[in-house]
């Protein structure tokens, strides 16, 4: 057994001393980081200059900097889609009348399509007595389905009520 120790162990022996010593030596030589007032980090000071000018020593946390790209003015500008040359720009009164009209026209549509849902969901509730299904031969499976149709209809009351306030803004203006 101890010639078989010997034969595997010690001829790797100085390569994990030195493995072991590489680590311990990066270790040791890691500078480390400060923070100074106004939010820098760095680890470019010394402990001196570190403490004079009111740095923290940061233990333990590694620091992860992402640095941005500041958007610069010129040609790399759009002009933004509305016909606007800048985005702080105001819009023209055609062109916010033509947006008004278009956005009415939408929530008159919506709105249509949601009453003839909320009628469609009223007529199959049937003042809270809908038509039994086939496979709603257990009671509870029915009133389970009389409770969602329930919730259905008041979360499209809600709907059709919300589109006539938006509809509402308009007569406003």
């Amino acid at each position: 057994m101890k010639m078989i120790t010997q034969t595997i162990l010690f001829p790797r022996l100085p390569a994990l001393m030195g493995l072991l010593l590489a680590c311990q030596l990066g270790f040791a030589q890691e500078k480390p980081v400060y923070r100074c007032p106004g939010n820098l980090y760095t680890d470019a000071l010394s402990a001196r200059e570190a403490r004079d000018k009111g740095c923290k020593t940061l233990e333990g946390a590694p620091i992860t900097v992402i640095q941005s790209s500041v958007p610069r003015g010129g040609s790399t500008a759009r002009p933004a889609a509305s016909g606007a040359a800048n985005p702080g720009d105001r819009v023209g009164a055609d062109d916010q009348k033509a947006r008004d009209s278009d956005a009415k026209r939408i929530l008159e549509a919506e709105l249509k399509k949601e009453e003839d849902a909320l009628a469609a969901l009223r007529k199959d509730f049937n003042d809270g007595q809908p038509e039994r299904r086939g496979d709603e031969r257990n009671y509870q499976k029915y009133q389970d389905r009389v409770e969602e149709m329930k919730a259905a209809l008041t979360r499209k009351e809600a709907d059709v009520a919300a589109l006539k306030r938006e509809l509402g803004k308009f007569g406003q203006r």
